[in-house]
């Protein structure tokens, strides 16, 4: 991949997309994720020039979900440029950005709705949560979620767990999603029935990430930790808590008694953050079972089926 450019120059780089964006984006239909990663390298040149950006380096292998740029603002202060893949999370994220302003999350600096660009605070991308032994990095990932759950703005765009939760009932109802999700039918059956239950008396309407984990909390100058890489939407807080009870699950697996750790780990955090322990049992069995046949269907056999047990340890 070749991403080279002098100080103050914008025009002599090739921006090639990242290999995991392409291999993620290969996997969607339709002709707009084609387009825009053939569009990519010219956008990107276009924003570095219309923002007056540097731009040392790609961050390599970069996200399935976007390609983000290195970059050297005008007066010498280092950024990151983001360019989200074309999609239903790509303006929630700098709306939810906007309204967090910082506060437990990277600092958005400009957006372009055109392009979808972001530009954000330069954090240590090497630097993850994920980099700490794990109870260090379950307290500080719980210190760091906590201040993400506050009052959507009036007026807001952003779905509802009900909304995005129902998009996933007929992937964990298909018939043909293989030979272990057909064993795992009951497990699915409680899986929706738990969905079903739980947005029906949702006990709050918070502004959620949506995808928190370990991995997606960088370190910063500003504040020791910020959250990254939102899917923001608005609901209860133990959904946002649930992913994160899945977090690091392989190592968990490879452990002594994965089951007795995954309860402990719900107990842990539903106590911390003050959350009913059931709810969060709950959207953690939902959450399993459904990247778990994501990742089946994505050809990602070993982890779909460990997420699945992990589904029925809970």
């Amino acid at each position: 991949m070749a991403a080279h450019t002098q100080p103050g120059g914008h025009g002599t780089a090739s921006f090639d997309p990242p290999r995991r964006l392409l291999t993620a984006l290969g996997q969607v239909p339709g002709e707009p994720a084609r387009r825009w990663l053939e569009d990519l390298p010219a956008i990107v040149e276009r924003q570095l020039a219309t923002w007056e950006l540097s731009a040392p380096r790609v961050v390599n292998p970069g996200g399935r979900g976007s390609m983000v740029v290195l970059v050297t603002q005008a007066d010498g202060t280092p950024a990151a440029l983001k360019f989200p893949a074309p999609g239903p999370d790509a303006a929630p994220e700098a709306e939810a950005l906007r309204r967090w302003d910082g506060w437990g999350a990277v600092r958005l600096l400009r957006h372009d709705p055109p392009t979808g660009a972001l530009l954000l605070e330069r954090l240590h991308e090497s630097v993850s949560l994920r980099s700490l032994p794990e109870a260090k990095a379950l307290l500080e990932a719980a210190g760091t979620v906590r201040r993400l759950w506050v009052e959507p703005p009036a007026g807001h765009g952003f779905r509802s767990v009900a909304e995005v939760t129902a998009e996933a009932v007929p992937v964990l109802r298909s018939p043909d999603a293989g030979p272990r999700a057909r064993e795992a039918r009951p497990l699915l059956d409680e899986a929706l029935e738990l969905r079903a239950a739980l947005t029906a008396d949702a006990p709050e309407e918070l502004l959620l990430h949506g995808d928190f984990q370990q991995g997606k909390v960088l370190s910063g100058e500003r504040a020791p930790w910020l959250a990254v890489g939102p899917a923001p939407l608005v609901g209860e807080r133990a959904y946002d808590l649930a992913r994160l009870v899945l977090d690091r699950f392989e190592d968990v697996a490879a452990g002594s008694g994965p089951a007795a750790v995954l309860r402990r780990r719900v107990t842990r955090l539903a106590d911390s953050l003050e959350v009913d322990r059931e709810r969060l049992r709950g959207w953690a069995l939902y959450r399993a079972a459904e990247l778990g046949l994501r990742r089946l269907a994505a050809g990602e056999r070993a982890r779909g089926e460990l997420l699945l047990e992990f589904a029925g340890w809970l």
